[in-house]
Parts: structure tokens; sequence; C-alpha cells
């Protein structure tokens, strides 16, 4: 199977000829129009399934760039996989409804195109190991347990509760992906790091959060 940063470029990107089979299912459950529905992405994901799910509807959010709009759809979308994961659920479910939600073709490359970079360099460096953690009723228990607690951040509107819970989701999803558990329990740390940091912001306020932040960035620079 091709890599995931491939494939995307291939698809969203690239020349729409020579597709791959799961690609070709995709391309034939894309509605008319401009917009990517959640069940080409589902089409797309093929047998990969969960990992790239959580990768691609992290994405949006995990980035470095203004996504309005996407954290609390796609946090409500992660928080149902999520639930379904602990749950010891093999494939995904969403409802029809959901299904058909359209996202700007548009919006949804430049996404693509920004997430790229970060793709192919853990790409680099995963590989299957420590596959308990992905694969185990342990594992998953604990994954969808972290998952949908930063899925939950990701939609309380206040600033700096988006990013890092979708990075967190991002980086635990690719492990998923491609059953690499080093690169999962890397997400998990990202995960309670994300869950402090939001915990902060309600204790002390977003203020005090980023004189914090301020702080550290004046230390080490």
């Amino acid at each position: 199977m091709a890599k995931l940063s491939t494939e995307l470029q291939h698809y969203f990107l690239g020349d729409p000829h020579g597709l791959t089979a799961h690609e070709t299912a995709a391309a034939e459950a894309a509605t008319p129009g401009d917009d990517v529905t959640l069940e080409e992405i589902l089409a797309l994901a093929g047998e990969r399934t969960f990992g790239f799910l959580f990768v691609m509807l992290s994405l949006p959010s995990a980035l470095p760039i203004p996504a309005p709009g996407y954290s609390i759809p796609f946090g409500i979308v992660m928080g149902l996989l999520a639930f379904q994961l602990l749950k010891g659920s093999e494939q995904p479910w969403l409802p029809e409804k959901w299904r058909h939600k359209g996202f700007d073709r548009e919006k949804v490359k430049s996404f693509i195109k920004g997430g790229l970079p970060w793709l192919k360099r853990i790409e680099a460096i995963s590989r299957p190991r420590l596959t308990g953690v992905c694969t185990s009723p342990l594992g998953r228990l604990i994954i969808g347990i972290a998952i949908l607690l930063m899925s939950a951040c990701m939609m309380i509107p206040i600033p700096g509760t988006n990013t890092l819970p979708a990075i967190g989701i991002f980086v635990t999803g690719f492990g998923l992906l491609d059953d690499d558990g080093a690169i999962s329990l890397a997400g998990l740390t990202i995960c309670a790091m994300a869950l402090g940091l939001v915990s902060s912001i309600f204790i002390l306020g977003a203020e005090v959060v980023d004189r914090g932040k301020d702080a550290i960035k004046e230390a080490i620079f």
C-alpha cells in the first residue's frame, strides 16, 4: 500500500488518472460540485479506517493556520469514532446524514498541502513496532479515551484549546494507521500535555497561560 502522503497528494493535488482501487471508490463516492464529503473520506480510507480518519479529521485544527468552522464538527465526528474504538469496534460507523456533509474542496486541498510535510516526516520514522499499543483491547481502550477527551477539548470555544489536542489526535492516529505503538505513545504524551494546558486555561484563565507561554519563549530564545 502506498504511503498516505503519496496517496493524498495524488488524489487531491495530482493527476486524477491512474487512481488506486480505493481512490477510485472515493472518487465515485464524491458528490457533484466542489465539496469533499465524509463519505468520500471513508471511501478513500479503504481498510485503514480509524487511524486514517483521525489523521484526516484532526489535520485542519493541528496545522498552525486558521481553520475556523472545522474544530467543532470534526471534533464531534472524532468523538463518535473514539467512542466506537474504545468499545472495540473494528469498523467505523457514521450516521447517513453525516456522511453527506460537505466541506469546500479547495480548503481541504490547502489543508492537505499544508499537512504533507508533517506526514512525510512521520512516515520517515514510522514502522510496525510495539504493535500491542495499537492492536490490543487495552491499548485501543486507552487511545479511544484519550482521543475522546481531545475531541471534547477541540469543541471548547476558547482560544488555545484546539491546536495541541488536534496534534495529539493527529500523532496518535498516525500510530494507529501504521501499527506503530511508539508513535501512538508519543501522541498520547501530547494528549496528556494538551489536557494539562486546557485544564490550566480553565483554572488560571487564557491570559495567564498566554503570559506563561511568552515567558517560556523569551527564556528559550
